[in-house]
């Protein structure tokens, strides 16, 4: 592991084993280290390798990582040797969003406050690699339907949060490799590919030779995949881990299984890249890619742009892989021309690609993967994903839902009032597919179509338009289609994440309630990854994902109990039904709008890219060297995790007489365990902030207040649509205190067994921990008192989010079948925090043994012992201060992050 202490300055000038720097042919000054060099040198067949795998090897050749050697880490990845079974990894950049990115920044304040109080210097906790940090998460939806929406809804952003933008405008002045994308400028993802990603960077070493590398990215959002699709090597973490990395520690993990699918057949007319980012993420999710590479390969590749990659790409999460990852190409090189990077740059990535035999072609021999799943594209159909979870596939005769809900009238004609199964929100939005020109001109299309038939939305249909980025509502504009997209109510609201991650807004007054008073079955109809239960909307229970012109026609139908085949989605205005077909664009209708608008819009992407705007670099701020924090009702208070009120020691023996706090089941996701959407003022979130003279319309939903966690732990899997089993028929955050067997919050309950000296665990199912990057959701189950989680399998994100909070993460084969009135002890826990390492779980019910199981320690490496030693990263990193400086790690590294 590096020191925290690291130093800038370029790469390392040390040779390393197998190859030293090579001068890039036709770059002079440039020079690299050479995959097919090190290969002749001994280093094992990296030209058999995937994709993904050469990209880690070039990583370890140039960063020279020396705990046990580079040689051992190469050839670990290479010959999958016993030398080394894991490797470590050090990006060349951290990219956030405001929501997950605050509490980093926060994080790196309160430790530098902590090395300050401990004597130390607190810029020795100042982050070493370069960091980007964009506000896309603020912006609701709280105006539609008219023109200046995208403009009042931005000031009421920069109203909302104010105290937020002001920590993050201190930060910027204090952070010098922090750079932000202020509110209305995009969303990550989007920017990251059209903008921020350089495929190949060229950085300046201390001896003023320029070093090319490939490029990477570790980023606080779990769909930070999208950028593989530009051949980027990266993916989402939590918080924590993005807080230790951004200081130089890197990334220690196994080498991952890379999993091929490949691509045959084409597209049929009418499916968009959507459609085949659902159809995958149905077939990944049944064939069990968590914690593994997917990486693309088979001769339809060709024919996927970059933007089509980036729809499949940014949906890794939803099918549980590391990264889905698309090798470097023809579409990769045209893209980024067409996005406006410098011909220079284009040039050294191609003469870089060309030198490391890395350019991916149809004739390129196949590389050895752990498995090979085979998708034929032209089978893939129009598809809609829900109402539920991304996986849930369906195609367009299999969405009719009428046997799944209570009895509605057939037809919209003639209602104002919503009923069962109508959609209340449609809403274009996400960088999933606003990404994607084809998929946005589509929508278009298909809006100016149905406005020549007369076809409107109904009154009961919430619209919305929400692009990744300025780039994307350009295209649109530039093909004059927007135009018809508002006349549907598909106005601009702002550059964004809004609907996709719970920032849907209020529906109007009557909507929500006849939703209210008839408990109505309602959906929501978006172009984004995830439709989680009570994530879009708390009063709409169910959702589904679907293409932009999907998304169009939905809302024109007002219901989703409809079989969009054979059934009319409304009447033109003589009266005549018209059907889906009716309205849809023709591949030659796309292709031609396509090529008057894509060049105009794509090329302004990079020059147009706001470093600021007059209304943030206006935003008063602290010019303080240290922030001052705020009060106890505030939204900036200091984080409690190195503070030694509410730390806790690490694990460092057996659990005993620890009670359930929840007991849950399958696919319980990180918005169950720690919930985006508003804060209503009957919770108890809602309660304690009106209790101290919070406004009801200030409350904001939990995405807000993720730097104060007296707000976050209350709540703690506070979502209304999470089902504990401990009590049957009860929607929401509560549990049952034990033995007193009484209902409560879940909050108060852990409140009264903290009291009571008791330890918690929460007990769940399989998939536990789908979802977001969320590392709140591993910071609330430690604040509430949990020391394990007891689950069939975990996602790859939160099981470290876990481990990096002192929570011990532990797999059990079957079924506990505990009904939450139980004791449990977990014995031989010093055995667990060992890669391999098992507990055994007693099982007691009132004094009596029951019955016991063994548990897998989900411990990945050496490195996560340490954490949970420690009780968590973060004291982990504290525990190596020692005054003047944050003192060195237990082993030292060659690796010298790149000048910024």
């Amino acid at each position: 592991m590096s020191s925290l202490g690291s130093s800038g300055g370029g790469p390392p000038m040390q040779e390393v084993p197998f190859t030293g720097l090579t001068p890039l042919a036709g770059q002079d000054g440039v020079h690299h280290f050479s995959l097919p060099a090190a290969e002749a040198a001994g280093a094992g067949p990296i030209s058999r390798l995937p994709y993904s795998l050469r990209v880690l090897v070039e990583h370890l050749l140039r960063q020279g990582f020396d705990d046990v050697g580079t040689a051992a880490h190469v050839q670990a990845v290479t010959r999958r040797t016993s030398a080394a079974d894991t490797v470590p990894f050090l990006p060349r950049r951290i990219m956030m969003q405001d929501a997950s990115g605050l509490p980093v920044l926060a994080d790196l304040a309160a430790l530098a406050d902590a090395v300050r109080e401990r004597g130390g210097d607190p810029d020795r906790a100042l982050p070493r690699l370069p960091m980007d940090l964009v506000v896309d998460h603020a912006i609701e939806v709280d105006y539609w339907g008219r023109p200046d929406a995208a403009e009042r809804n931005l000031a009421r952003e920069m109203e909302r949060h104010r105290d937020r933008y002001r920590f993050l405008r201190w930060a910027q002045t204090r952070l010098p490799t922090l750079r932000v994308a202020p509110p209305g400028s995009g969303i990550c993802h989007q920017l990251n590919l059209e903008v921020l990603a350089d495929v190949v960077t060229v950085t300046e070493a201390a001896d003023g030779r320029r070093i090319a590398g490939f490029d990477s990215v570790l980023g606080t959002d779990s769909h930070t995949t999208m950028i593989n699709a530009l051949a980027v090597f990266g993916w989402g973490v939590g918080g924590i881990e993005a807080t230790a990395a951004a200081l130089g520690r890197p990334i220690v993990m196994k080498v991952p299984e890379v999993v091929a699918v490949r691509l045959t057949g084409t597209k049929s007319p009418g499916v968009l890249a959507t459609d085949v980012a659902l159809t995958l993420t149905s077939i990944l999710r049944a064939h069990g890619v968590v914690h593994k590479i997917v990486e693309f390969t088979g001769p339809a590749l060709a024919h996927l742009t970059v933007p089509d990659r980036a729809t499949v790409a940014n949906m890794a999460p939803e099918y549980g892989a590391t990264m889905a990852f698309f090798p470097p190409d023809a579409q990769t090189l045209a893209y980024l021309r067409a996005t406006g990077r410098p011909n220079d740059h284009v040039d050294v990535v191609e003469a870089f690609l060309r030198a490391q035999q890395m350019l991916w072609s149809t004739n390129a021999p196949e590389p050895e993967f752990s498995s090979v799943i085979e998708v034929d594209l032209g089978e893939v159909r129009p598809t809609i994903a829900g109402p539920k979870r991304p996986d849930q596939r369906r195609t367009l005769p299999e969405l009719p839902l009428s046997a799944e809900l209570p009895a509605a009238p057939a037809s919209r004609h003639g209602r104002t009032e919503p009923t069962h199964g109508d959609v209340v929100v449609a809403a274009i939005t996400s960088c999933t597919n606003t990404s994607n020109p084809r998929a946005l001109v589509a929508a278009g299309l298909l809006a100016r179509n149905a406005l020549s038939l007369g076809l409107s939305v109904p009154p009961w249909t919430k619209t919305s338009f929400a692009p990744g980025s300025p780039a994307a509502s350009r295209l649109l504009e530039s093909a004059g289609l927007q135009d018809a997209l508002d006349q549907l109510g598909f106005h601009l609201v702002g550059h964004g994440c809004t609907t996709c991650m719970g920032n849907s807004g209020p529906l109007p007054p009557t909507v929500e309630e006849a939703i209210r008073a008839e408990n109505l079955q309602v959906a929501a109809v978006l172009s984004g990854n995830r439709n989680f239960e009570g994530r879009i909307h708390p009063h709409v229970p169910l959702a589904y994902l679907a293409s932009p012109p999907l998304v169009v026609a939905l809302a024109l139908s007002g219901t989703v109990a409809i079989d969009l085949v054979t059934e009319p989605i409304g009447e033109d205005r003589h009266g005549r039904p018209v059907s889906l077909g009716d309205i849809w664009p023709t591949e030659a209708d796309i292709d031609h709008a396509l090529d008057a608008a894509t060049g105009t819009a794509q090329k302004l992407a990079r020059s147009s890219f706001p470093a600021s705007s007059d209304q943030w670099d206006r935003l008063e701020h602290p010019k303080t060297r240290d922030y001052d924090w705020d009060p106890e009702p505030g939204f900036i208070r200091r984080p409690p995790f190195l503070g030694a009120e509410l730390a806790r020691p690490g694990l460092d023996g057996d659990i005993r007489e620890a009670r359930p706090l929840m007991i849950l089941g399958d696919m319980v996701t990180t918005d169950h365990i720690s919930p985006v959407s508003r804060i209503g003022p009957a919770g108890e979130a809602g309660r304690w902030l009106l209790e101290r003279g919070v406004p009801r319309e200030s409350l904001a939903g939990f995405s807000a207040w993720r730097l104060n966690h007296d707000v976050m732990i209350r709540g703690g899997f506070a979502n209304p649509r999470l089902r504990n089993l401990m009590v049957p028929g009860v929607e929401g955050g509560v549990t049952r205190l034990m033995p007193d067997d009484v209902i409560m919050p879940v909050h108060e309950a852990a409140t009264h067994y903290l009291a009571r000296g008791v330890p918690l665990v929460i007990v769940a199912g399989d998939g536990y921990g789908a979802g977001s990057a969320r590392d709140w959701a591993a910071k609330v189950t430690r604040l509430l008192g949990a020391r394990a989680v007891i689950a069939r399998g975990f996602e790859r994100i939160h099981r470290t989010n876990l481990v990096a909070m002192g929570v011990l993460p532990l797999r059990v084969a079957d079924d506990l079948a505990l009904k939450g009135d139980e004791t449990l002890d977990i014995l031989g826990v010093e055995d667990a925090l060992v890669p391999g390492g098992t507990v055994t779980i007693r099982v007691f019910r009132d004094g009596r043994f029951v019955r016991e199981a063994v548990a897998d320690g989900q411990i990945e490496t050496a490195t996560e012992t340490r954490w949970l030693r420690h009780g968590g990263l973060l004291p982990e990193i504290m525990a190596e201060a020692s005054p003047p400086r944050l003192g060195a790690a237990t082993s030292t590294a060659r690796l010298t992050p790149p000048a910024t």
